[in-house]
Formats: C-alpha cells, structure tokens, sequence
C-alpha cells in the first residue's frame, strides 16, 4: 500500500491526501509551520508540497533528497525546476475548484481531470482517483494555468456580476445559474462558436446600446470588454 505524506494542511492538501486515502493510499500525517522539514521525504512513496506556490522552492530545498520517493507540488503555474535539489519530481494540479471542504469528495468523483508532468508515479495517481490526465509541459504551465483562471474565476466574477444586476431587481439568480449551465453544456456538445448567442453574435448594436444605457457606470466596462469578445468569436 503506497505511502503519501503533505507539507502543507491546508484545504487542497487535505483534498488530496483524503482522496488518496479513499483510493487506497496511507496517509502519513500533514506537516505545517514550525515543523521540522529535512526528514520529510524520508519512509513514504509521494511527498506532496501543498503549500503556496511562492514557497515551494523554498520548501523543496529544505526536504533532503530520498532517491526513492516522488516529491510533487499541485501548482498549475510551475514546473519541475522549482523541485530541483530531487531526482523524482512531479506536478499534478487538479483542475477542479476547491472553495470548501466538498472539495474533497469533488476529487474523488470520476472523471476529475489533472494536468500532469514528471515521475510517472503521478498518471498512477490519477488512474488511482479514477480521474483524468493532460499532459502539460513545463514550458507551457503558465498559459495553461491562465485558461484555468479565465474557465473557473473569471467565470465566477463574471456570475458575480449577473448577481448584482438581477439583485437590483429583486431576482433570484438561480434561473440564470440554470441558464449559465445550459451555455456551457452546449460549448461542451457543439464548441464555443457554434453556442455562441446573443445580440452581438447577430451584429445587433442598437440591442447592445440599450444594454450599455440602463446598466450601473460600474457594471458597463466588463460588458463592453465581453460583448468585444463575443464580436471575435462570431469574426464580426
């Protein structure tokens, strides 16, 4: 039975290492600040970094060396560079939102998708937690993390943005939720161009204008930055 230990025991470690341990894994405890580090990948198979992604060269260089054991981060940003001083290095960032402890459960779910680089311990890892691998290159994390942010927080803010509006109106935003999922199951069945609708997909600028006349001066820049988005996507 392989053996996982965490620097870091914060929420995504946690997620993690319970989702190892539902697969199958032993979790050999969490260690934080003010724990002394040298010895910590020392009797286990996967040393997990889960800290901050600015802290991780710095925890990984405080680790000694085991030839045996993987030492791996769940940045999506970095590569392997920062794990160095290790001669079995991994990345394995799930791409899935962590905003509480249902997070959890959510790794554990099939299907789950991870961007992976490194040891090949890690594709075992994600066969483990029945989920899914992209290989990412270190050369392309960074851009790759990007889209992550557009897909899950800018979706967020942009949802935030719905909530503000529909609250002025004494709507629930619900109905729009429901909306929102029926556009990303059409992205998802037909592709972004095909689901693409709305007055700008029809060239429909008085529409736009109407738009841009009722909505609070604070609510107008992000509208035009997105009704510009979707101008590209119909190459209008």
């Amino acid at each position: 039975m392989p053996v996982i230990r965490v620097i870091g025991p914060g929420r995504a470690g946690k997620a993690f290492a319970t989702a190892l341990e539902k697969a199958g894994w032993t979790v050999d405890g969490f260690l934080g600040r003010g724990d002394d580090l040298s010895c910590a990948a020392a009797g286990v198979d996967l040393l997990v970094l889960a800290t901050p992604d600015q802290s991780i060269f710095e925890v990984a260089n405080v680790v000694n060396s085991v030839p045996t054991t993987v030492v791996a981060h769940l940045s999506g940003a970095l590569g392997l560079d920062v794990l160095a001083p290790h001669e079995r290095r991994a990345a394995i960032h799930p791409l899935v939102s962590i905003p509480s402890d249902s997070g959890v459960s959510q790794l554990f779910d099939n299907g789950i998708w991870f961007s992976i680089v490194g040891d090949p311990l890690i594709s075992e890892i994600v066969e483990d937690l029945k989920g899914r691998a992209i290989v990412v290159s270190e050369e392309d994390r960074v851009i790759y993390h990007a889209a992550a942010v557009i897909a899950s927080n800018h979706l967020v803010a942009l949802l935030g943005q719905v909530d503000r509006i529909v609250t002025s109106l004494g709507l629930p935003l619900e109905p729009f939720c429901d909306l929102a999922y029926g556009s990303l199951e059409n992205v998802r069945r037909l592709g972004t161009e095909a689901a693409l609708t709305g007055p700008a997909s029809r060239g429909d600028e008085k529409i736009i204008e109407a738009h841009l006349a009722v909505l609070e001066s604070s609510e107008r820049d992000a509208y035009v930055a997105l009704a510009d988005a979707c101008r590209r996507l119909a190459g209008r």
